[in-house]
């Protein structure tokens, strides 16, 4: 009975992995293929060039550039989404105190959790017609509207967020936790729930403090789920094409001003479509695909421990 149920097995993951093959496997061969030429884009032509497409890239001030701005956003991004989601989430699920010492949440929690996820249910376009009236830079916009009136700033010398060299990556990384915080307060709210609360009622008789609570029961107890957000973060890290092309100046795919909120993904597509550059495109595509996949190994090794249960 065994062995008949391989041929059954195999039977139903023929045709996925098939799929998975010809629509995921095959394209990152040809993306592969493509950056050891010379193709424009627009042609069937194209010459074999070998490594130079990638020995360039190592030599190109913008890619460079481009790559130091994903790795700020790598640094800060999921750390500072993961912190505020935990804080979040454990002042939501434990923050309230019955009586007897007993613990529970605060009151309204659900409709707390509603208000954070719905940065979740935007569309990248929303997004960006959001934050361009937020951070605009004259009076109307939110950020110095408000500074504003607080007498912060200079009504004729308003701050040029987005067109200042300065802030405007800041910007970028402001939007992306805004956005996210929500998603991953959810899913930390979810895996406290699984926690019993008679732990932490054992923690607090036995005289721990809230801060205490947290980081010797709370953090060890979610570090599963801690673990998946940041693999997760670090992704999205290195893929924010979409909100960086929106929302900030500059010709063809956003970067500006003068390439200070420049990011990989931008600068792959400008000379991909633009510059008629497809296979020095490819080469790029590539290298984001390797540094992808080893910041997801180191962060899954770095961040791995033993399984506390409960």
């Amino acid at each position: 009975m065994r062995h008949r149920k391989y041929p059954f097995i195999a039977g139903f993951l023929f045709v996925p992995v098939v799929l998975y093959a010809v629509f995921v496997i095959w394209p990152y061969i040809q993306t592969f293929g493509y950056s050891l030429t010379d193709w424009s884009g627009q042609s069937q032509t194209m010459n074999f060039v070998g490594f130079d497409n990638y020995s360039k890239l190592f030599s190109d001030s913008v890619f460079k550039k481009a790559l130091v701005h994903n790795m700020l956003i790598l640094v800060f991004l999921p750390v500072i989404t993961i912190l505020l989601a935990l804080f979040f989430a454990f002042m939501l699920n434990v923050g309230g105190r019955g009586r007897a010492g007993a613990v529970q949440g605060v009151r309204g929690a659900g409709i707390y959790k509603i208000v954070f996820f719905f940065p979740q249910v935007l569309s990248i376009a929303i997004l960006t017609v959001l934050f361009q009236a937020v951070y605009r830079s004259d009076e109307g916009g939110l950020f110095n509207g408000v500074l504003v009136k607080l007498g912060l700033e200079d009504k004729q010398h308003p701050i040029e967020w987005l067109n200042s060299p300065d802030l405007v990556l800041w910007c970028i990384i402001g939007v992306l936790i805004w956005a996210g915080v929500g998603f991953y307060l959810v899913l930390f709210s979810a895996a406290m729930q699984s926690i019993p609360k008679e732990i932490y009622e054992a923690a607090l008789l036995d005289g721990a403090r809230r801060g205490q609570t947290f980081f010797r029961v709370t953090l060890p107890l979610l570090w599963d789920s801690v673990q998946t957000a940041w693999v997760y973060l670090a992704i999205a890290a290195m893929d924010v094409f979409a909100l960086v092309a929106t929302l900030t100046p500059g010709a063809y795919y956003g970067g500006g001003p003068d390439f200070h909120s420049e990011v990989m993904a931008t600068y792959l597509m400008r000379n991909f479509l633009t510059y008629g550059k497809s296979g020095y495109a490819c080469a790029m595509g590539v290298v984001i695909l390797l540094l992808t996949l080893i910041l997801s190994a180191i962060t899954l090794r770095i961040t791995r421990r033993e399984r506390i249960e409960f």
